[in-house]
């Protein structure tokens, strides 16, 4: 009787102890489902132009990020005040680059010559000339960086060219129609220093205020592609309709 009153005692703790396991285990599941919900109901964040980086990685991060976004604001400053000194010199006083470059290099040699022969006459030291050295490393982001924009300019080009998309089609001409125009009223070196301003200025601005530039670009992308639904309905696939594919198709 004593044994059987022990297995029984053992079989009603088993089934205690499966009872407990099972709403254990089932509160860990709804604690799971209430922490993951969250994640779930997040969507994902509308970003200019589908960036999925930090304006930072965009421009490839390292030094030349941090000279266009400010980081190093001596740099960025000095680098823009060049530019600006070179334009004003260039555009607006009509310099001529090599008579410019021959006056400063004959007036900073006069100057570094005379300094340097008089400290042997007073008995001071010589002036500190620092070594130049551009760093590889710079050159090599830059260049690097360059040649990406260029394939992706090459691969879209091509993209056109080869009708797949009739949409960047019309943007592009449109881009270059207005290229056009502000090149008839500007020479090629204003606009590369109007390039150099904007690089300098738009990059770090929407750094500043990006969430919401991003909002008002997600508004404006719905508007235009709602235009451009109903452009692409009323013209663009009329005139598609009209145009023969027959002397198009691939021959077998």
């Amino acid at each position: 009787m004593a044994e059987e009153h022990k297995h029984e005692e053992s079989i009603m703790e088993k089934i205690a102890e499966k009872i407990h396991g099972h709403d254990a285990s089932s509160s860990d599941s709804d604690d799971d489902k209430k922490t993951s919900s969250p994640s779930s109901i997040k969507t994902k964040i509308y970003r200019l132009f589908g960036r999925e980086k930090p304006v930072h990685k965009v421009f490839g991060g390292g030094k030349p990020a941090d000279i266009f976004l400010w980081r190093n604001k001596k740099v960025s400053g000095g680098v823009l005040g060049a530019a600006t000194l070179s334009w004003i010199l260039f555009e607006l006083l009509q310099y001529n680059l090599l008579t410019l470059f021959g006056h400063i290099s004959i007036l900073a040699l006069a100057v570094l010559f005379l300094w340097s022969s008089a400290t042997t006459f007073i008995h001071k030291k010589p002036p500190h000339i620092p070594e130049v050295h551009i760093p590889e490393d710079v050159v090599l982001q830059l260049a690097s960086g360059l040649r990406i924009e260029i394939n992706r300019g090459f691969t879209l080009l091509r993209d056109i060219a080869l009708g797949r998309d009739l949409k960047k089609f019309i943007l592009v001409i449109a881009g270059l129609w207005v290229l056009s125009k502000v090149g008839s009223s500007c020479n090629f070196l204003t606009l590369v220093y109007i390039a150099t301003v904007l690089l300098f200025t738009v990059p770090v601005i929407y750094e500043k205020y990006e969430d919401k530039v991003d909002a008002f670009g997600e508004k404006a992308m719905k508007e235009i592609k709602k235009q451009y639904a109903v452009l692409d309905e009323k013209v663009l696939s009329k005139l598609l309709s009209k145009i023969p594919k027959g002397a198009f198709k691939k021959k077998d």
